[in-house]
């Protein structure tokens, strides 16, 4: 088994996979959600990079760290943003790095074998940057250009694309991926949580964290039972422009406004009304923005026609992608369900968490893309031995 897999190299993973987009440093938060904006692909993230001098490989630069609408809604949060919100989307990029950002990343080279990225995913990186192998044929002037300017183009694997990866090749760990996840005890317990009539902006700390592990931040009613989540997959779907009612509404409440078709009118004149209270005329802006054709980003010289085109009443990005169309319902399965079943729950939601509940919708925990490759990770190393 371990010989099979060890015959793919880490580059295979890369085939049809866009190359990363790269942000420079030196950019603003405005630039961070354009470039969300206009995203090819389904990644919730933009990289962050640094250019520095020419290595002898060729390199110019390397990956600092990656962002998202997520840090985006917690910086313009804070206390000393949320008077003049549109003014703090003119900051550099790097006041939303997390310190830990470089932790989180790891260089693989592309003759990496995918035991290694398992390795290196299991040690706690979260996004494996893979240089693309050279194929200069094709290639349009653009693409020239940005690779002359960030040195190689590289790819993101992501611990989803490693999972969908052995899942194809789910066979050669039987009979494991038939066993309960309870018995193979991989349900983490330490979750994130909330209840439901918490102030979601109290929630934020949480979001946050729950950033560094890719999972989500549960909303319980007062016995415990789950009743939605607040995630980085559902958030990715909104813009700046969603501040305001994170500063307002309960976590129950914000759920129920990111729902599919958009807010209620009810909704939105208590977020209005909120605001008028705490006098905060930036971010009564931002939601009166958010139902013009306007936007906070016009004034940063960030935004183009194509940013503003269909951006003007909805919170909702127009997206072919699934991670990004589903409503707010939690994904959830339960102590006794199979391995391969929870597999593909996360695979077809495109999801990497799902939650474990009782048959009353008790929480009982999580089960990630981490805890999953650690069952395969160890039924690798039983036949190597």
């Amino acid at each position: 088994m371990a010989g099979t897999l060890l015959s793919y190299e880490i580059s295979d993973l890369c085939i049809g996979k866009p190359p990363l987009r790269p942000l420079p440093a030196d950019a603003t938060v405005a630039d961070a959600l354009s470039f969300l904006r206009r995203r090819d692909s389904d990644d919730v993230f933009v990289s962050v990079w640094s250019i520095g001098s020419a290595s002898a490989s060729g390199d110019s630069s390397c990956c600092v760290g990656r962002i998202s609408v997520v840090d985006v809604l917690c910086f313009l949060c804070k206390e000393e943003n949320v008077d003049h919100p549109c003014v703090a989307l003119n900051s550099p990029i790097s006041v939303l790095l997390n310190k830990d950002s470089p932790n989180l990343i790891k260089q693989l080279e592309p003759n990496s074998s995918i035991l290694d990225a398992v390795d290196c995913i299991l040690e706690g990186a979260q996004f494996l940057i893979v240089p693309r192998r050279n194929r200069s044929s094709g290639i349009s002037k653009q693409k020239l250009h940005q690779k002359a300017s960030f040195g190689r183009q590289f790819c993101c694997i992501t611990q989803e694309d490693v999972i969908r990866f052995l899942f194809n090749s789910i066979n050669l760990f039987s009979p494991v991926p038939f066993n309960a996840i309870q018995s193979l005890d991989i349900i983490e317990k330490k979750i994130l949580s909330v209840h439901c009539d918490d102030p979601a902006l109290s929630a934020l700390s949480a979001i946050n964290t729950s950033l560094g592990g890719q999972s989500a931040v549960a909303v319980v009613d007062e016995e415990g039972r789950l009743l939605g989540d607040i995630s980085m997959y559902m958030l990715a779907s909104c813009d700046e422009t969603l501040a305001p009612a994170v500063l307002t509404l309960s976590a129950g409440d914000l759920i129920t406004y990111i729902d599919y078709g958009g807010p209620t009118e009810d909704l939105t004149q208590l977020v209005k009304s909120r605001l008028e209270e705490k006098k905060l005329g930036g971010m009564l802006e931002l939601l009166e923005d958010n139902h013009s054709n306007s936007s906070c980003l016009s004034s940063s010289g960030s935004s183009s026609s194509e940013d503003e085109a269909g951006y003007g009443k909805t919170r909702r990005r127009r997206s072919n992608s699934g991670r990004f169309a589903r409503g707010t319902e939690p994904i959830v399965c339960h102590p006794s369900s199979s391995l391969i079943a929870v597999m593909i729950q996360a695979l077809s939601h495109r999801l990497n968490y799902i939650w474990v509940v009782e048959d009353d919708y008790s929480l009982v925990g999580m089960i990630t893309f981490a805890s999953m490759l650690k069952v395969f990770r160890e039924r690798v190393s039983s036949f190597s031995n």
